[in-house]
C-alpha cells in the first residue's frame, strides 16, 4: 500500500470513531444540557430596565431608580434622573 492510501484509510477510520462516539455521546450531552438550562434558568435573577431618557439598558439591581405614588423608574444614572425630573417639574 501506499503512503496515499494509508492517510486515506487513516482519515476514513477517525471519521467513522467520531461518528460512533458520537452518537453513544448523544444520550449523554442531552441530560446534560436539559441541566445546565436548569441551572442557568436560576443564575439569571437580575432584569434588565429601559432607561426613559438615554434609553440605555441597565440591570434593574443597578439602576437608579425613583419611584413615584404608583410607579418606578429606573435610570442608568444620577444624572439621567436628575434630567428627567426636570423635564417633568411637578408632576413627579
Amino acid at each position: 500500500m501506499g503512503p496515499l492510501r494509508i492517510i486515506i484509510l487513516a482519515v476514513l477510520i477517525y471519521i467513522g470513531y467520531r461518528l460512533i462516539t458520537k452518537s453513544f455521546k448523544k444520550d449523554g450531552n442531552q441530560t446534560k444540557a436539559d441541566a445546565q438550562s436548569a441551572d442557568s434558568s436560576q443564575k439569571f435573577t437580575d432584569v434588565l430596565v429601559e432607561d426613559p431618557v438615554c434609553h440605555k439598558l441597565v440591570p434593574k439591581q443597578q439602576a437608579v431608580s425613583l419611584k413615584n405614588d404608583d410607579e418606578t423608574h429606573y435610570f442608568c444614572s444620577e444624572e439621567c434622573c436628575k434630567k428627567f425630573t426636570s423635564e417633568k417639574g411637578d408632576d413627579i
